[in-house]
């Protein structure tokens, strides 16, 4: 597989304030100790060659995606995730406290009272459900660090390839099957009411055993 590049960057929207890029699966959102290609670096080169800027390109990311997401990268929003299985409720709430182990990179449900642990919250939604695997819109209220991970598995539900976090053995070798499908927010400047989705691989698994459009039709 060749090295992702610059080049191949998938861009949903520029101007001289913000930029709004798909992230591929297993990129990292900013460098980290593997010294893999990242996503603020690529988007760095894109904009030197692009623009003939001179030096150091500033540009700040607003929000991470875990490494094996993918989807739209400037703020948190919705996410689009399969489970194995299929929640207990088809809708609801998830609060929890959350904790990092940065020695294995794993993160837990602690109590709220102990030290490190972050409030975690979002809303999820269950659209569709086909062989036992289930498709579910995410609302992310909050944004800590594996957190849909977390919470969907803490329903008995892992996300369908999460193997860290206990998903169906069958599912071993794909891709997680968590992408970030839309982001809203205010444009810095003008201040207008600023929506994007993008559509997960529709013909990868397991997103092709759904009818994605169906779920992300823009009205």
């Amino acid at each position: 597989m060749q090295p992702i590049t610059y080049k191949d960057l998938d861009i949903a929207y520029e101007d001289n304030h913000i930029i709004v890029v798909i992230k591929p699966f297993n990129i990292p959102s900013q460098a980290d100790i593997t010294g893999d290609m990242d996503m603020l670096t690529l988007i760095k080169q894109y904009l030197k060659e692009k623009y003939n800027k001179p030096g150091d390109v500033f540009l700040g990311l607003v929000h991470r995606l875990d490494r094996p997401t993918g989807g739209e990268v400037l703020l948190k929003g919705r996410k689009l995730t399969e489970v194995c299985g299929s929640p207990t409720y088809k809708s609801g709430k998830l609060e929890h406290y959350l904790k990092k182990d940065s020695r294995d990179n794993t993160v837990v449900i602690a109590p709220f009272s102990e030290e490190g642990a972050k409030r975690a919250e979002l809303d999820y939604k269950v659209l569709d459900e086909v062989q036992g695997f289930s498709l579910v819109s995410i609302n992310l209220i909050t944004g800590r660090s594996h957190q849909a991970r977390v919470q969907m598995a803490s329903l008995g539900t892992p996300i369908f390839g999460d193997m860290k976090y206990g998903a169906d053995v069958r599912t071993k070798g794909y891709n997680l099957a968590l992408w970030a499908t839309e982001i809203k927010f205010f444009h810095p400047t003008t201040k207008e009411k600023m929506v994007f989705r993008a559509y997960p691989p529709e013909d990868a698994s397991p997103w092709k055993a759904f009818d994605i459009s169906k779920f992300l039709n823009i009205n």
